[in-house]
This record gives C-alpha cells, sequence and structure tokens, in this order.
C-alpha cells in the first residue's frame, strides 16, 4: 500500500457525489443536484461557462467548503466526515498558482514532502523523478521567481504529485499559458496517466485538451449537470456536420420545421440561434435558408464545421465558455 494512504472497498469509485448541492448567501445555486460517479484510472474533464459551479466542486472534493446538501465521496471517503482521510488521497492545483518565488524549484518538493511526513529518503527520491518527469532538473536550484509561467505550471503538478496520490484534481492547469507550454502540460499528463493507476479529475476552458486528455466529459451549466458522455459520443450524437444559423425569429418553431427535413439528423435551438446536426451540409445550404424563412425566422449569419466539443459545448449550454463574469 502507497504511504499515507488508508484502505477503502475497491467497488466504490474513486470519486463520487450524490445530490450534492451547494447555496451561498440566501439562494445562489453554485452546486445544484450533482451527481457523479467516476472509475479508476480514469480521467474526467468537468467543462462549463465561467459561474457554472466547477471550482465550488472541486473546492468541495478536495474538503476546502463543505456542502449543503448531498454527498461527495474520494474513494469510499466521506468529504465531511472522513476530510483528513480524503486529503492523503489527494493531489491538487489550483487556478492560481501558488508558489514561493524565494524557494528553489526543489526546495518547493523537499518541503511540501516534509509537510506531508515523507522520509528523508522517499523525499529526495520522489523529487530526483519528478523533477525529471517535468523537465525542470537543469532550473531545480534556481529561485522559482525566474521560472516563466509554464515552468511554475509544471513545478505545481510536480508538487502535487509528491505524495503519490490516487486522485489528482487539476483546476485550469493550463490557464494563462502558450499554446506549446498547454502542449507540455498535456504531454505530461498523458506520459503520467499511461504510467500509473491515478485517477485525475480536471476543469478547463481548452476544450481541446478535454478532448486530448479525457476518457469522459461533463458539461455544467448553472449549477447542474447538463451531458455527460465520452467525447467522441458526444461529438457523434451532433451528426457528420453542424450548421449554426443565427437570427431573429420564432426558434421553437423554426426548429420543429427544420427537424423535419430528412437531412436533419439533430437540431437544437439555442440563445440567438439553432444547431442542426447534417450529413453533407455545404449540399444543403440553401434549403436551410429557405426553410428558416418560411418559418419567419430572419437569418443573420450562417456557418458550417465539423462537430466538436465546442459545438457540443454551444449545443448544451448556448453559450462560449466565457461569456460569464467568474462567479
Amino acid at each position: 500500500m502507497t504511504r499515507g494512504h488508508t484502505s477503502v472497498t475497491k467497488a466504490a469509485p474513486a470519486i463520487e457525489t450524490r445530490d450534492l448541492r451547494k447555496v451561498f448567501g440566501e439562494n445562489i445555486r453554485a452546486v445544484d443536484g450533482l451527481n457523479l460517479s467516476i472509475e479508476h484510472r480514469s480521467t474526467y474533464a468537468l467543462l462549463g461557462p465561467n459561474g457554472a459551479g466547477k471550482t465550488t466542486v472541486i473546492s468541495i472534493l478536495t474538503t476546502l467548503i463543505e456542502p449543503s446538501g448531498g454527498v461527495a465521496r474520494i474513494n469510499g471517503f466521506d468529504v465531511v466526515r472522513d476530510a483528513a482521510k480524503v486529503r492523503r488521497e489527494l493531489g491538487v492545483t489550483f487556478q492560481e498558482m501558488v508558489l514561493d518565488d524565494a524557494l528553489t524549484g526543489r526546495q518547493v518538493l523537499t518541503y511540501h514532502g516534509r509537510l506531508y511526513g515523507l522520509r528523508s529518503s522517499e523525499r529526495r527520491q520522489r523529487t530526483t523523478e519528478l523533477l525529471e518527469l517535468v523537465e525542470l532538473t537543469e532550473a531545480a536550484d534556481r529561485r522559482c521567481r525566474g521560472y516563466s509561467g509554464g515552468m511554475k505550471r509544471r513545478l505545481e503538478l510536480a508538487r502535487a504529485l509528491m505524495t503519490v496520490p490516487r486522485v489528482l484534481f487539476l483546476d485550469e492547469p493550463t490557464l494563462g499559458l502558450d499554446p506549446q507550454g498547454r502542449a507540455r502540460i498535456w504531454d505530461y499528463l498523458g506520459e503520467l496517466k499511461s504510467r500509473t493507476d491515478l485517477t485525475v479529475f480536471l476543469t478547463t476552458h481548452y476544450l481541446e485538451e478535454a478532448y486530448q486528455l479525457a476518457d469522459r466529459v461533463g458539461i455544467m451549466d448553472r449549477g447542474r449537470l447538463v451531458v455527460e458522455g465520452t467525447p467522441d459520443d458526444l461529438i457523434d450524437e451532433l451528426g457528420a456536420d453542424t450548421i449554426s444559423i443565427i437570427g431573429d425569429g420564432p426558434r421553437d418553431k423554426v426548429a420543429d420545421h427544420l427537424g423535419k427535413l430528412e437531412f436533419v439528423h439533430s437540431v437544437s435551438p439555442v440563445d440567438g440561434g439553432i444547431l442542426l446536426g447534417v450529413e453533407s451540409s455545404s449540399r444543403w445550404l440553401a434549403q436551410v435558408v429557405s426553410a428558416a424563412a418560411d418559418s419567419g425566422f430572419k437569418v443573420q449569419d450562417i456557418s458550417v464545421s465539423k462537430p466538436d466539443l465546442g459545438a457540443v459545448f454551444f449545443k448544451y449550454t448556448g453559450r462560449e465558455l466565457r461569456d460569464e463574469v467568474q462567479a
């Protein structure tokens, strides 16, 4: 058994919530009846607009705040009753980087290991291994104040792994990094997933990140889980191509009319327009515009795209990821 961990029933999911709720103030429902069951050794990505409740979910699951109702468990341990045991199961990185700039990268890992009671020999071994994993060996004895943003993110990831967690929570792990920096973090997480039995739970605003890393994806909106599945299954449900129609008019009436066209596989009214799932969309654009106009819809813009997680996200929330101010 890994040092510091407590035995749990193997049948228990790595992460489980039942009717999880969190209310702030009189009636701000940040999390509203969330049900999750996440398997061991899987990667789960929770997506949603700003203010959807994602960070609140992570804060509950990592014992930083208590829920207002419902149940949450990590490896069978209740996050409220067994908070100390839960913390021994976890590694966490948060949106805001929290590093002491006066310390070297090596000292950050060493002090973290001491804080969690790792023996001296174990601290040295883990520090060496993790610095190599995140490619910071040459910079290990430089102070963190001289690290780039990407280097700091990688060091935070190494720190989260220092205690050999069973469940790793990553809240926007590549926020603020350039594309090259994000790609390097993805590579590390992919390698980590292939080498270990770790369960990873991440939130992200980068949909390509969720697609590349996650076995399953959940989309939250206004505190609720609105859809869940594998990335490919969610994309396949949209049809071969997606036609996005933006404009003014009776969306439900237009959606019903367009849904009866033989080449339309799916139709979803969304904020400001309608999404259609269509095979060979370029063949049918003129007919779609004509049918929408016949139903009283004034088309302002129309676009075609191959389906991806962005289209799935827009279908179920009707918004772009950054449309709301962070709650």
